[in-house]
């Protein structure tokens, strides 16, 4: 039997997961949610399902929805849904603030139900590929740089782009952050289009992370350096790099590695089959609602930080 799901906002990003779920194995695509009409109606022709225009009309009508409106309406929708039972994707940034984070996580816990939150990146296969040659970072290094979007400009760069790479290195590196430097810039708008920070985790390592919506060129890379080794990611291209200093025998220090193998696949998919999974085996999805608070909370200090710069 099939997870009767449904897309709440099918706008940008939301569109994508109306594509996949309509195809995704043990789920149903019941019905895709927007508040402007032309635009659900035209997402459910195109994969064979409903077209409604007020989530309440959901109610006692699916078993789980993803939830893909505006940061602004994450909370009122996502508790609309907990509230009666229903288990949640909500993408990220999964709230506008901690307290609005810590009302959902709340609500899902008193229903005893799924709350997973949408941190894309930490199901790209290369990062799976590279998560097990990790072992003791020191330095880490993040570029994502991207072109000015038409998009998600009611948030600053670090809630929009940062973010997904906030989420991976708190969960490569195990220890609390320490101290934090950043700066942020606005350029074509009046939120920060641009912004770098600096983190000291208690064990010792330290992240360095740029973040930008009005680059030329994309850009979306992290680079890990650590004893005798050094690896990098292209997150858009899934592909990974793995370097090491090789020792012993009397001979000459050498380097070797290079390309470490990658099975490619779309990591929003991947993301959507963790969520009907996790919701049909009553476990509890890769990325909580408790995760997706931590790299909020991670992001708000960064922004406030930037304020006092």
């Amino acid at each position: 039997m099939s997870l009767r799901i449904a897309v709440i906002g099918v706008g940008h990003l939301g569109r994508h997961h109306a594509r996949i779920l309509s195809s995704l194995a043990g789920a149903e695509l019941t019905a895709v949610v927007d508040i402007n009409r032309a635009r659900a109606e035209e997402i459910a022709a195109a994969h064979q399902t409903r077209a409604l225009f007020d989530p309440r009309e959901l109610l006692g009508q699916v078993d789980a929805v993803t939830i893909a409106v505006p940061t602004e309406r994450h909370r009122d929708v996502a508790l609309l849904c907990l509230n009666a039972g229903i288990p949640v994707l909500v993408e990220k940034p999964m709230a506008r603030s901690i307290a609005e984070a810590d009302e959902m996580i709340a609500a899902a816990a008193k229903a005893g139900v799924t709350l997973a939150v949408g941190q894309t990146e930490r199901f790209n296969p290369a990062v799976a590929a590279a998560r097990s040659l990790l072992t003791d970072p020191r330095f880490i290094e993040v570029h994502r740089l991207g072109t000015f979007p038409e998009r998600s400009l009611d948030i600053d760069v670090v809630f929009d782009l940062m973010i997904h790479d906030l989420d991976v290195v708190l969960s490569l590196v195990h220890a609390e952050v320490e101290s934090i430097e950043a700066v942020g810039v606005p350029v074509l708008t009046g939120r920060v289009d641009i912004a770098n920070a600096r983190l000291r985790f208690a064990n010792g390592c330290i992240v360095n992370l740029t973040a930008s919506r009005i680059s030329r060129d994309r850009v979306r890379k992290i680079r890990f350096f650590q004893p005798m080794t050094y690896l990098s990611i292209d997150y858009a291209a899934q592909k990974v790099e793995l370097w090491r200093l090789v020792t012993g025998g009397g001979a000459v220090p050498a380097i070797e590695g290079g390309d470490v193998p990658v099975v490619g696949e779309e990591p929003l998919k991947l993301e959507l089959a963790d969520f009907v999974a996790a919701v049909v085996e009553r476990r509890a999805p890769v990325v909580t609602g408790e995760q997706g608070r931590r790299a909020l909370a991670l992001a708000q200090a960064i922004t406030a930080k930037m304020a006092l710069a």
